[in-house]
């Protein structure tokens, strides 16, 4: 299956890098080597973690706390948010494939 990342959820990976980068250099990078495995494993199993909702779930990355919100839909995986696990648990909710 094809992963595709809605823009929003693509803005976020890339606030997420440059904040944990600013933690410590590096941290970014691994980060986005955890979120490259996490989308490896949906893509794996793609049902495998519980639904938020009806057509989403979300998939806990390692290490870091943050998941990732995705839909699948036809013969692709849509990331539709990369959230932190504190931050306001529903502001994903309006937007669109």
């Amino acid at each position: 299956m094809k992963i595709r990342f809605l823009t929003p959820a693509r803005d976020e990976l890339r606030e997420a890098v440059a904040h944990l980068n600013e933690q410590r250099d590096g941290l970014g990078q691994e980060f986005l080597e955890v979120v490259k495995a996490a989308t490896s494993r949906i893509e794996q199993l793609p049902y495998a973690w519980a639904p938020l909702s009806e057509n989403t779930r979300r998939c806990r990355t390692h290490r870091f706390k943050y998941g990732l919100i995705y839909e699948v839909a036809n013969d692709e995986i849509v990331i539709i948010a990369v959230s932190h696990i504190h931050r306001e648990p529903d502001y994903w909710r309006d937007r669109r494939k």
